[in-house]
């Protein structure tokens, strides 16, 4: 999802043009739509790429944003054919999407492309980019003009030779000078003045073609900007990135070349690198000099690097190069505080496999593949089965199951959590519902759904849930929402009313692993929870652990102070059980009572469990 767009928006342009907004992501689009509304720009949106075509062939906009994954015609197809029709093909084209490869940038830009942002994306960057192509666009129609109204004064002016060749070096003077500025704009980062994207590449393809000359490719991340952005406001924002590129100037050589890719991505090229210890020495010079304050706006910022390596023996093709610095910034920025990451060629298996991984995945919601497992929830005292948590997992056509730990954190970065968490949610509710009209003699169970902090946001949630609750004609007050501490705080204003309307109806709510995160007694109180699930690193040292037992004890004893039901989360030893039995631990789960369970062994589980009701009810009534 894209960024909000910063309190402190940039002023209108001067000129204002129309906007065709083209993706498949009616969310994003409609927050895009809204912010450039308000820079004062005309805006046409469409979701389908077909309809795209027909809107600019009819009614032809000064620039084009579009998103390359679309479902019926791709979005670097729809340029191919923007660019053959006469009515389209001079309308500049910016590519907004979620793909972030080097290969992706560049097919983009080979079928016609005029930009490139990746999500997420900053809006001031957007701004940026779609005034400069409009600017681009106003400049070339200007020397379209000129050199229309050049072609009618030779016509008008064949007698008089001498005033026409003087008035043809004028024109072809401004001419020249428009191609200038064309080319700086091209080719220099509009804020900093350093060479751009388009620019470092084509320096690069020199560079590797002569093999005597070796170098080294790093690239900088800066860890935290976008939390000074959002802080500080945009326009301090700016002030630092020119802050860092005269600092980063003042170090290099003459023969190194720095560039700005755009946001917080500087790339430095440094002549006579071919050793990786001379290239990891300089990336440590670089992050000491980062790591000293700046000045700005009367307020000194700290930040650190994050430095991607590579050097140019191994390359032919400047975007591979590229890529793989790229990756190792990435992993580098996975270190605790950052650091530098020298490129090997099994980061780049992974990161395809990462990616394969997350094609397929899309798939996977297209088809649902998954499948939903339960695991009992109990009560200690008693072992009786009180409820259960559904857990989804998925069956790769190919690769089998697949880790709820490989794929659930890649669905929360592209947001394929929210279509998996409705499905889960609706096949949860739909199997209790099947459930307690097949056993209607066992106790009312609840069941749980994990929801991420994605879902928890969406500014639909309870209509969602509510369309669920209709569909499966599911009890709301047997459903648990199961949501992280981090999900509520996050926006505690937005999610204390969440909650509050949750209540309202019915619909229980369970802070997942209690513990690991704000753990706010303020918040608590504050919000409407019913049950504290604690988290299975603490229950996982009951009997070994001094400490995890007095912070399971405190957990229980807020918990029965503020009128909450407590489950242990983990357990799976018969010490751990005897413990929380003794802490007054109402409820508890784990692999000591059961697995996750498929839909087969929950209902021998649930016969068993009727079978045992009726004979003590039996007992009792004789």
């Amino acid at each position: 999802m894209e960024s909000n767009p910063s309190p402190h928006t940039r002023p209108a342009p001067l000129a204002q043009g129309k906007i065709l907004l083209i993706d498949d992501d009616l969310i994003g689009l409609r927050v895009l739509e809204r912010f450039l509304l308000r820079q004062g720009y005309q805006i046409t949106k469409t979701t389908d790429s077909a309809q795209a075509q027909v809107l600019a062939e009819t009614d032809p906009p000064d620039l084009i944003l579009m998103d390359i994954d679309m479902p019926r015609i791709s979005g670097y197809e729809l340029c191919r054919q923007l660019r053959g029709q006469d009515s389209t093909h001079r309308i500049p084209v910016i590519f907004i999407s979620s793909l972030w490869e080097a290969k992706d940038k560049v097919a983009a830009f080979s079928c016609g492309g005029n930009d490139y942002v990746t999500k997420p994306f900053q809006f001031e960057e957007v701004l940026a980019r779609v005034e400069n192509q409009l600017s681009i666009q106003r400049m070339q129609q200007q020397l379209r003009d000129l050199n229309s109204q050049l072609e009618q004064r030779v016509q008008h002016r064949t007698r008089q030779l001498q005033e026409t060749n003087q008035a043809l070096q004028q024109e072809v003077t401004k001419r020249r000078q428009a191609q200038r500025k064309l080319m700086r704009i091209a080719l220099q980062d509009s804020l900093t003045g350093l060479p751009n994207r388009r620019m470092i590449l084509a320096q690069l393809s020199r560079q590797l073609k002569d093999p005597t000359r070796p170098f080294a490719l790093l690239f900088l991340d800066f860890n935290r900007f976008k939390l000074i952005n959002d802080s500080l406001g945009h326009t301090v924002g700016d002030q630092l990135l020119k802050a860092i590129a005269a600092r980063l100037r003042s170090h290099l050589k003459s023969t190194d070349l720095l560039g700005r890719l755009g946001g917080d991505e500087f790339l430095i090229l440094i002549e006579g690198v071919d050793r990786e210890g001379e290239a990891i020495q300089q990336a440590q010079q670089i992050q000491q000099l980062s790591q000293a304050p700046f000045l700005v706006q009367q307020s000194e910022v700290f930040l650190s690097a994050s430095i991607g390596i590579v050097l140019s023996r191994d390359y032919q093709h400047p975007e591979e190069m590229l890529r793989d610095a790229d990756i190792a910034m990435y992993r580098a920025k996975a270190k605790e505080g950052g650091g530098y990451q020298v490129f090997e060629p099994k980061m780049l298996d992974q990161t395809k496999g990462q990616l394969r991984l997350e094609t397929d995945l899309r798939r996977a919601v297209e088809r649902q593949e998954f499948v939903l497992y339960f695991q009992p929830i109990l009560s200690l005292p008693t072992r009786e089965v009180v409820g259960f948590e559904s857990l989804v997992r998925w069956q790769h056509p190919q690769r089998g199951w697949i880790s709820p730990g490989q794929f659930i954190p890649i669905a929360e970065e592209t947001g394929l959590i929210v279509p998996i968490g409705e499905w889960v949610l609706l096949e949860a509710c739909r199997q209790m519902k099947q459930w307690q009209e097949r056993y209607p003699h066992a106790r009312p169970l609840t069941v749980g759904v994990n929801f991420s902090p994605k879902q928890f946001a969406q500014p639909d949630l309870l209509h969602h849930i509510n369309r669920i609750l209709d569909q499966t004609q599911f009890e709301a007050r047997y459903l648990k929402l199961e949501i992280t501490e981090s999900a509520v705080m996050e926006n505690p204003e937005q999610a204390e009313v969440i909650l509050q309307q949750l209540r309202a109806r019915q619909i229980q709510i369970s802070i997942d692993d209690f513990g690991t995160g704000y753990s706010s007694l303020k918040y608590l109180q504050r919000f409407s929870v019913d049950t504290l699930k604690i988290d299975r690193s603490f229950v996982k040292g009951l009997g070994t652990q001094s400490e995890d037992l007095g912070i399971v004890r405190a957990v229980i004893t807020l918990a029965r102070t503020l009128g909450m039901d407590v489950i242990a989360e983990g357990i799976e030893t018969e010490v751990q059980l005897d413990q929380l039995r003794a802490l007054g631990c109402p409820y508890g789960q784990g692999y000591l009572f059961a697995k996750p369970l498929d839909l087969t062994s929950v209902e021998a589980l649930l016969v068993r469990s009727c079978h045992s009701q009726l004979r003590q009810s039996i007992l009792r009534r004789a």
